[in-house]
């Protein structure tokens, strides 16, 4: 408890710090979370069309799975730099094979027989696809974009490691001083934002499946 209010005095006494690296975690989880969807529900959805696709895709985005935060994180120096950019792509990396395989997974679950009876009523394959297999896969892909979302917002404070900023400055700082008040004052506000994370994305999902 004496932690816990050396915390919280820490993080009165350097509000505006702590401020602006709530905003840049957000900004870096948030801004990648979306690449990630922009890229991968698309492309989820096309490899349900395509069995290349699907292959090339599926494997690629696994083995991206398979390498550390950190990793990517670094692999990004070389062709990015240091900073805000490289940190948000690498991220974005993270972001994608939860989203990818979730949103295959998704629209690979919705029985065929239902899909034949939507082109049957008359519908083109653009309202099958919105009106008929996005609201089955829904709940599905949002379990992916949940996972990515937790697994991007606990990434990010990794950025520090390439002057991408965020919450891990402060963690990294808390650190390397030994000082448990500002290391707390980091890591607080990033499980804070995960538990935000959990609970929005839980309720999307719930919503998803009674509005089937």
């Amino acid at each position: 408890m004496d932690a816990l209010g050396a915390a919280w005095q820490y993080a009165l006494a350097n509000r505006d710090q702590l401020i602006g690296a709530v905003v840049v975690q957000v900004e870096l989880s948030l801004f990648a979370l979306l690449t990630g969807v922009a890229l991968c529900v698309p492309l989820g959805i096309l490899a349900t069309r395509n069995r290349l696709v699907s292959l090339a895709t599926i494997n690629l985005f696994g083995t991206a799975r398979a390498i550390p935060s950190i990793a990517i994180l670094f692999l990004a120096i070389p062709f990015l730099g240091f900073g805000f950019t490289p940190s948000l792509v690498a991220l974005a990396v993270l972001a994608c094979p939860p989203i990818l395989v979730n949103t295959n997974a998704g629209f690979m679950g919705v029985a065929p027989p239902v899909v034949e009876a939507a082109r049957g009523m008359g519908m083109n394959p653009w309202q099958v696809l919105l009106r008929v297999e996005l609201p089955l896969a829904l709940p599905v892909v949002l379990a992916g974009v949940r996972t990515a979302a937790l697994e991007v917002i606990a990434s990010a404070t990794l950025a520090t490691f390439i002057a991408g900023g965020g919450l891990g400055d402060i963690i990294t700082q808390g650190l390397g001083n030994q000082r448990v008040d500002v290391l707390l004052a980091g890591a607080i506000p990033v499980a804070l934002l995960a538990l935000l994370a959990e609970v929005l994305f839980s309720g999307l999902q719930r919503l998803a499946r009674l509005s089937v």
